[in-house]
């Protein structure tokens, strides 16, 4: 049986919290989309690793609260806490809505406060 949007996913934030971040881009597709509402949009898996390589210092900590899968789109409410370059540590809460394609992630609108 196929991996469904949520188990995809899952696979890949449990790659992200361990720092694997290849592991994380693994699951995307080379073209992927990440549009950040009101502030940027990343084109591309390389746009991505280099996003991640500066934002993500240390591995963030993530905290799915619900995923609502409908076709080809997984929207997910949850909080995300990054370090930056000092130790501070900042909780966002998120939603994010992930297009999928041929099983991978290829695009993600994220609204984050």
């Amino acid at each position: 049986m196929p991996e469904t949007h949520k188990m995809i996913l899952e696979r890949a934030n449990a790659a992200v919290v361990q720092g694997d971040f290849e592991g994380f881009l693994g699951f995307c597709t080379e073209d992927t989309e990440w549009t950040f509402v009101g502030d940027q949009t990343l084109t591309g898996k390389e746009a991505v690793r280099q996003y991640m390589a500066t934002v993500y210092k240390e591995p963030p900590k993530l905290s799915v609260h619900r995923m609502i899968s409908e076709g080809d789109f997984l929207t997910v409410i949850g909080e995300i806490t990054l370090t930056d370059e000092v130790g501070k540590a900042t909780r966002h809460m998120y939603c994010d809505v992930w297009h999928f394609r041929d099983g991978k992630m290829a695009g993600l609108q994220a609204f984050v406060i």
